[in-house]
């Protein structure tokens, strides 16, 4: 019989491509990681590895089973909503994450709501960059996390998770010491996010939209910091609309024709969980109406 702890770190490899990735994802030691892959290929009784130097790919049989091994897991997250159905009332830990403007602009009024639904719930919040949230949840670190998407950076697919509808939308905006669009700051500084962010890949994507590549002067990933150093005259920068509820004096803002949607992500099987679900509703809840989406 096939280890499903072992599957799930086939299923690892397979995503992050190396052994010293699925450690650290995993909280093992790389040793430890060969060593339990080695005895799941004597489990399935064929090669599941190619080792090449350092380099370990998966061969077609080992390929096969991280397919099976997807829809394994995704069956024991359903088995596991099943069961919290059957529980009477939620308790215990939730894990969320989320991306920092909507943890202080969203989620205090969603923990709220939880604790006035479900005083059991303990609501346990970390900060991830969206980029980051997929292998957070596969490595079971979060039950259920905030992911954002732009316009010019729309969200791939995640093997082994599922996302809900857009819950709500934001208009982006330019922060810059006088009015104008994209296009007219191709001379000027740029405040981005550090690379690897999807805010990062955003502006770079609407300035070389706009014809230009952007010279970067500063990277900083919170938005109350980017406005001040805008209002200092520091640079330009583009802005969501939770990130712009402390504008400094000086800081004019332009709408653009572009936003950014946020949906709820979680294991593939698990969207059924009576804390998840009640979760994705709080948020629904606490989410300020000319933001919400109407599906």
């Amino acid at each position: 019989m096939l280890d499903v702890r072992r599957l799930r770190l086939l299923r690892e490899l397979a995503h992050l491509g190396t052994i010293a990735a699925v450690a650290e994802a995993l909280s093992f030691s790389p040793s430890a990681v060969s060593q339990q892959l080695s005895v799941l290929e004597k489990e399935a009784g064929v090669p599941l590895l190619e080792r090449t130097g350092r380099r370990v790919t998966l061969t077609p049989a080992g390929r096969n089973l991280v397919r099976h091994a997807e829809a394994v897991l995704e069956r024991l997250e359903q088995a596991d909503s099943e069961l919290a159905h059957a529980r009477e009332g939620l308790a215990g830990p939730l894990r969320i994450g989320t991306y920092p403007s909507a943890a202080r602009a969203i989620i205090p009024a969603v923990l709220a709501e939880l604790a006035g639904w479900h005083p059991g719930l303990e609501p346990m919040v970390t900060e991830v960059d969206p980029a980051a949230v997929a292998a957070a949840l596969r490595a079971g670190e979060l039950d259920v996390a905030l992911v954002h998407e732009y316009d010019l950076v729309p969200a791939e697919p995640e093997p082994g998770l599922a996302l809900t509808r857009p819950i709500f939308t934001e208009p982006m905006y330019l922060a810059a010491r006088v009015p104008g669009a994209v296009a007219d700051q191709r001379a000027e500084p740029w405040i981005l996010a550090p690379p690897g962010t999807l805010c990062h890949s955003m502006a770079v994507r609407a300035c070389e939209a706009a014809g230009f590549t952007p010279r970067i002067r500063h990277q900083i990933d919170d938005f109350t910091t980017v406005l001040a150093l805008v209002a200092a005259g520091q640079g330009v920068a583009l802005v969501p609309h939770l990130g712009t509820d402390r504008t400094p004096p000086g800081v004019v803002l332009t709408r653009l024709p572009m936003y950014r949607r946020t949906r709820t992500a979680f294991r593939a099987g698990a969207g059924s969980h009576p804390a998840i679900s009640a979760f994705v509703s709080a948020l629904h809840t606490a989410v300020p109406t000319p933001l919400r989406n109407s599906a």
